[in-house]
């Protein structure tokens, strides 16, 4: 009987030796194709200093969108200033006399009176009231009638006998458009029933001279051509001042003109991003308004290239957006703003040649304005929309308001840049 190997006192007998551990083999130098090339981030592409600024200048303006789009007063403003005052500015005033009252005082009472009277009937004037002498001061002062014509005793006999017989005609002269043309209709109707009153029959006579009037790119003389296309020149103007004034107004109120300060962004492009912000704004307002209430309800032709004047407008619109900047950083509210735009304003459309042409005023006053851009703004305006012309005839208008944008622009943008020195 074989025993078992004999083992330590209290411990335990291994059924499973763990086998012996191979050694390790000797490390071999890598080769340079195994070694694995550390990980690299790619580094970041920047981008063009002229792209960074265009991306401001175009996120600044869409900013200036939407803040428009929250102030419905501005919105009313832009709408009514393009449909409604454009179409009452065209039909407002009318061509000729229209419905003017008259009143008249016959103390004669003869044939002849009664052949004046007869001669004032609608559309120029209503039908004429018969009074007495008493009661023409106090219509005149009710504001009753426009006109009182006073036929005196014996007229007619004074008339026959060829001896000098006088028509009194009292006018209120505080309706201007009735009281100057309309004084000029009353005198040619009376001369002329007193003309062929005398002459016993109504004939025309013939002049050795014959007048060919040929009237050129208004051929009826209807107002409305006019006055609607003037309307919507002098709306670009007046919009396109506001809307950038009132939009550095406005930051400055709001204080969101401290927010851009620590911005990365220049006072360059947050003036270029309202400049062409609210330009925008002007320019489509201005086309809508060519197509629906100018050609559409009033029916107005026009002579020439709608883009060529939009083309221009855009020029005029980098001045005129560029003032209102210049004035509103003069202005330390919106009501001080209002003002200053009110001493601009009007001596820029009243002399600029669209109301009175320029060649009527003084001399001075003609090179003054020549500064301006709405002269030539104007000027171009009338040209292409009136007489159809191309960009051969005004290119002069086109460079001149390139260069006063020009200007205008730098002159605002060292105010502005002043101005915003002074906040931060």
């Amino acid at each position: 009987m074989m025993a078992s190997p004999s083992t330590p006192h209290g411990s335990a007998p291994n059924p499973s030796p763990t086998p012996p551990t191979p050694p390790t083999p000797p490390s071999l130098p890598a080769s340079p194709s195994a070694t694995a090339a550390p990980s690299r981030a790619a580094p970041p592409r920047r981008r063009h200093p002229w792209l960074r600024h265009l991306a401001n200048i175009y996120r600044l303006g869409v900013k200036e969108l939407w803040s428009l789009v929250r102030d419905p007063m501005m919105l009313i403003l832009i709408v009514y200033t393009f449909t409604a005052s454009v179409y009452s500015s065209a039909t407002a005033q009318p061509d000729t006399l229209h419905l003017a009252p008259i009143a008249i005082v016959d103390e004669d009472a003869s044939p002849l009176s009664q052949r004046i009277v007869s001669a004032f009937y609608p559309p120029q004037f209503t039908v004429p009231q018969m009074i007495t002498a008493d009661a023409v001061d106090r219509g005149m002062d009710e504001g009753a009638y426009t006109f009182a014509l006073n036929i005196p005793p014996n007229f007619q006999r004074d008339v026959l006998a060829g001896r000098a017989a006088e028509v009194q005609l009292n006018v209120d002269a505080t309706r201007m458009s009735q009281a100057f043309s309309g004084s000029g209709y009353v005198q040619q109707i009376v001369s002329t029933e007193v003309r062929e009153f005398l002459q016993r029959y109504r004939s025309t006579p013939e002049l050795p001279v014959d007048l060919a009037l040929r009237v050129r790119f208004n051929p009826t003389l209807e107002r409305a051509w006019f006055g609607s296309l003037m309307q919507i020149i002098n709306n670009i103007t007046m919009l396109s001042i506001i809307l950038t004034g009132a939009a550095l107004i406005r930051e400055r109120e709001h204080g969101t003109i401290e927010h851009l300060l620590v911005m990365p962004v220049t006072p360059t492009e947050i003036m270029l991003a309202k400049v062409w912000s609210m330009g925008l704004v002007v320019l489509i307002a201005a086309a809508m308004s060519l197509w629906l209430i100018v050609s559409g309800a009033l029916h107005v032709p026009i002579g020439g290239s709608v883009a060529l004047f939009l083309l221009g407008a855009t020029l005029h619109l980098f001045a005129t957006a560029s003032m209102g900047i210049f004035l509103a950083t003069l202005a330390r509210s919106m009501p001080q703003f209002g003002m200053l735009l009110i001493l601009v304003l009007l001596p820029l459309q009243m002399l600029s040649g669209g109301n009175t042409p320029r060649e009527s005023m003084p001399k001075l006053v003609q090179d003054v304005m020549l500064v301006a851009p709405t002269t030539h703004f104007v000027e171009l305006g009338q040209a292409i929309l009136f007489r159809g012309a191309g960009i051969g005839v005004v290119w002069v208008q086109f460079m001149a308001l390139a260069v006063i944008g020009a200007v205008f622009f730098t002159v605002s943008l060292r105010r502005f840049r002043r101005t915003l020195s002074s906040m931060a």
